[in-house]
């Protein structure tokens, strides 16, 4: 049982991270003067230094050797950081190109999607309500389609590279600071190469900007380690149902700032899609809400029994007649 200052602790982590990231619409929003494709290079470059100072405070420099040595494994992180690059470039052009509610919608959809894939790669077998909320899911999808007037791809793609980046860490088994460094590592010499093409263009923002410009790009990598940082925190003191209920806040904040600060439209049949998703979401956290607790009404029957036969165990032994000496045996 983790004591109540831990879990407190978790909470407040917890939430800074899914609020940070929820809010991120808003500091993309003010980088539009640059290209997506310029955004998300340096967010890319930017991000290994501040992972640099992150592993030179912890002191924790102990896996790279053993990572460098397991070309598999390094192929795996080579995959994740192109995923996970594809996944941001996408969200950040779908905030600056005016589509906020369906980048929201997105990661609505995500827990629906890796469900999916642990189906279809994982072979895992679904509870009845898993299979009732990706059914409803599904449904939502085509609801959102006909909203649309065409599929939602915008936030098809986003959930589908993330669900891809989590089943591809499953493989690597690196903490959150260790992996996000990898795979910063992989990101930045292109990343880079870029900038300093763009520059060399004349297209750069960074220098052409002004220094309030040039500040919003280089903190691109505080703005996407302290987040992960504070979910790193989180993790190692809350249930993981918990952690699965709190990762809504992220996607409730851009939907909220897609109506509220962007103003973009939210015809009925489009209220109706995301209606569909929530109803999806309750059914999921229902169903790992209840898992959660019979896993620990029967953890807690388990160790009643095991108690029980210790003490039965104990007391029969207490209990039990000296057995008598054999014939001419002394003690």
């Amino acid at each position: 049982m983790q004591p109540r200052s831990d879990q407190r602790a978790g909470l407040a982590y917890g939430a800074a991270a899914y609020t940070m990231w929820g809010l991120l619409p808003l500091y993309w929003h003010l980088l539009d003067a640059a290209s997506p494709s310029e955004i998300l290079a340096h967010r890319m470059a930017w991000s290994l230094p501040v992972a640099v100072v992150i592993l030179a405070v912890l002191r924790r420099w102990a896996w790279v050797g053993p990572l460098l040595r397991q070309p598999r494994k390094l192929a795996l992180v080579l995959v994740c950081a192109v995923v996970i690059s594809t996944n941001w470039f996408l969200y950040i052009w779908s905030v600056n190109a005016g589509h906020v509610l369906e980048a929201s919608l997105g990661y609505f959809i995500n827990p629906l999607v890796s469900i999916a894939f642990g189906v279809l790669v994982l072979r895992e077998r679904l509870r009845p309500l898993q299979w009732t909320a990706v059914g409803i899911g599904a449904l939502a999808v085509v609801v959102m389609t006909v909203a649309y007037g065409k599929v939602p791809w915008i936030a098809l793609g986003l959930a589908l590279s993330f669900a891809t980046y989590g089943l591809v860490k499953k493989g690597i088994k690196l903490d959150g600071i260790e992996g996000f460094s990898a795979e910063t590592a992989m990101q930045f010499l292109p990343a880079l190469g870029y900038l300093i093409f763009l520059g060399a263009r004349g297209e750069s923002s960074f220098t052409t900007g002004g220094v309030g410009q040039a500040l919003l790009l280089a903190a691109c990598g505080v703005a996407t380690a302290v987040p992960l940082i504070c979910f790193g925190a989180s993790a190692m003191r809350l249930p993981l149902t918990v952690i699965g209920m709190m990762q809504y806040l992220a996607p409730t904040f851009q939907f909220l700032l897609g109506l509220t600060v962007f103003h973009e439209e939210m015809p009925p049949e489009r209220w109706a899609g995301f209606a569909l998703v929530w109803a999806a979401l309750a059914v999921l956290t229902w169903d790992a809400l209840r898992t959660a607790r019979r896993a620990r009404g029967e953890l807690a029957e388990a160790a009643a029994r095991a108690g029980e036969a210790a003490a039965a165990g104990a007391l029969q032994t207490a209990v039990a007649p000296a057995e008598p000496e054999a014939p001419g045996v002394k003690p």
